[in-house]
């Protein structure tokens, strides 16, 4: 049973919340011990995998679950298969993302996209193993009762699919009737918005969060994946490719609906302190400790690739 925590709001805290990297150490520990096989006719595709699983970034969407798992006083053990689930997720679509049927990029957390290292068939390859091998960390490594493990199945498939992840990309691809501000907004809800949503939701539900809890954090996630969306539009535009470790500029090369191109720099800019409020605001709202939570909500704000 969850005992009740007194609540502290976030802006009650210092401003020097930090991101937490504890969790970030234990989930890489995690990740790099991961196997896919030992067959020899497929190891370039797993050396493909591994290529781009562990070519580093901050791994905010598996932090956010277990940081939000350990409001509720989730096992961090329990919680580390599904984080790297939605990990492998998140990396099979930036594979996708750098092909040239997308993006067509050629840089991606400094170093080359997979489609360089390994060519086109390979990394679309390595991209789908990786989506399979996320459903079977979650069903296999997991001791939650089989409603918890149900209910983060189709919270994990949802957000990726047609009304979420997949959908915004083909938005983002062929582009929706209209370019104001609800065209770029449910584009990119569904783009980046969706996961980081079914991250934070997923440590709520395998951690036993009360139903009223876990619609505060739904909040606070729709927030937050606003903001990193609205950050990411403004580094792509002032960031340099050297400190992105990603080609910048790509957005207007490619024409693409962003924040930027349709409210200016400076409104972006507003746009995103807002969220970021509106975001800590809702963590105020949360019985527990969020102080990781909002380690990682100023990290984004701050982030500077």
């Amino acid at each position: 049973m969850i005992q009740s925590r007194k609540r502290t709001s976030p802006k009650d805290r210092p401003a020097t919340l930090s991101f937490p990297d504890h969790l970030a150490v234990r989930l890489e520990s995690y990740i790099e011990g991961l196997e896919y096989g030992e067959d020899e006719y497929v190891a370039p595709l797993r050396e493909a995998m591994r290529y781009s699983l562990l070519a580093g970034g901050k791994r905010v969407r598996p932090v956010l679950l277990m940081a939000t798992g350990a409001v509720f006083g989730g096992d961090p053990q329990e919680l580390l298969p599904t984080a790297a689930a939605l990990e492998m997720i998140h990396t099979y679509s930036l594979i996708h993302d750098d092909l040239p049927a997308f993006d067509d990029d050629n840089l991606r957390r400094g170093k080359p996209t997979c489609h360089v290292r390994y060519g086109e068939s390979v990394a679309i390859l390595a991209g789908d193993a990786l989506f399979a091998e996320a459903f079977r960390l979650i069903c296999q490594k997991q001791q939650a009762a089989p409603a918890a493990k149900l209910a983060v199945m189709e919270e994990v498939a949802v957000s990726t699919g047609v009304k979420g992840m997949v959908g915004g990309q083909f938005l983002d691809v062929y582009g929706i009737p209209g370019e104001g501000p609800d065209t770029v907004r449910l584009l990119h809800s569904l783009k980046t918005g969706r996961l980081i949503m079914a991250c934070v939701r997923c440590g709520a539900i395998l951690s036993g969060a009360p139903e009223e809890q876990t619609a505060r954090l739904t909040a606070f996630a729709a927030e937050l994946g606003l903001l990193f969306q609205i950050k990411d539009d403004i580094l792509d535009v002032v960031g340099e490719t050297v400190e992105l470790g990603k080609q910048a500029g790509t957005d207007a090369r490619l024409d693409r609906h962003t924040y930027v191109s349709v409210y200016g720099l400076r409104e972006s800019e507003r746009l995103a302190a807002e969220s970021r409020e509106k975001a800590l605001a809702e963590l105020g709202q949360v019985r527990g400790e969020t102080v990781d939570l909002a380690g990682i909500t100023n990290y984004i704000y701050e982030r500077r690739r």
